[in-house]
């Protein structure tokens, strides 16, 4: 049984998301957690200046988020009947990282499925600012999904990598699984102006074959000083529906994510992106 949780703020994007994740996991049975974290829209409120209001704001907030998710409950069962799905909503007064973990670390969920950009929908940025503190912080696999991205097959899957990362099996296994349903092709991208692999790199390699049998993978390298470039050109030139990338010190993404701004961000993807967290997990 896949266990996914799903933050929502409410807004299209976020519904987007909800949406592009039900009919991506049709084929499995799961047990999906949408969930609303209201503190900040309590403590952030104008009329907070006393205790008392206070605690008639939390009442009120978690009244209203109680309702949109009961919204967001119809609307599914509306959309989308599937007997292999089961559903649960949750309003919580906590901030979305901690919230977040806590379910991961308490339910072991298998993925967080998100919108890249919430409320604020600023077009400028690639990531809004709690997509982007989720993708750098849950300790689970997290995949984001742009706004008016309209439900695809991923059947052509990019996966950029130096094969410098001993890869964990539970992730690899849920990308398996992912790709077995749609005969889906992995394209694993090494952009490095060396083309013979290490030892190391040349055992990651054999391992990455051995957790996804049966599945198409190309492998490609590509000399290119700036991965981001490298990235955007491939996806446009090759059909790509998803992108997976490791998020681990050192890694691919970690040269994306950690920029010093946000808006420094050079990924502008336009498909899912899944970001496999490479952590130890029972």
């Amino acid at each position: 049984m896949r266990k996914i949780l799903i933050p929502t703020d409410f807004s299209k994007n976020a519904m987007n998301a909800i949406q592009y994740a039900v009919e991506l996991f049709k084929y499995e049975k799961c047990e999906f957690l949408i969930f609303h974290a209201y503190a900040d829209e309590v403590y952030d409120h104008n009329a907070l200046v006393s205790r008392e209001i206070l605690e008639d704001l939390k009442t009120k907030t978690q009244e209203n988020s109680d309702n949109e998710l009961a919204k967001i409950r119809s609307h599914i069962d509306q959309i989308s009947p599937n007997p292999r799905h089961q559903y649960e909503t949750m309003s919580v007064f906590g901030t979305l990282i901690d919230e977040a973990n806590d379910l991961v670390d308490d339910q072991n969920f298998d993925i967080l499925v998100m919108a890249t950009r919430g409320k604020t929908d600023d077009r400028e940025i690639t990531f809004g600012s709690n997509t982007l503190q989720v993708l750098k912080y849950v300790k689970c696999p997290v995949l984001v999904i742009p706004e008016d991205c309209s439900y695809d097959p991923p059947k052509n899957i990019l996966f950029p990598t130096d094969y410098m990362l001993p890869y964990k099996r539970r992730e690899l296994k849920l990308l398996s699984t992912l790709t077995k349903s749609f005969r889906s092709s992995i394209h694993f991208l090494h952009i490095s102006k060396y083309k013979k692999l290490s030892i190391r790199q040349e055992d990651n390699k054999d391992f990455l074959k051995e957790c996804l049998p049966d599945i198409e993978l190309l492998f490609h390298t590509q000399e290119d000083t700036d991965i981001t470039t490298a990235i955007n050109e491939y996806i446009e030139q090759n059909n790509i529906n998803m992108l997976v990338m490791i998020n681990s010190r050192h890694s691919y993404l970690e040269c994306v994510l950690y920029q010093s701004t946000i808006d420094k961000i050079g990924l502008h993807i336009k498909i899912p992106f899944l970001a496999m967290q490479n952590l130890q997990r029972n």
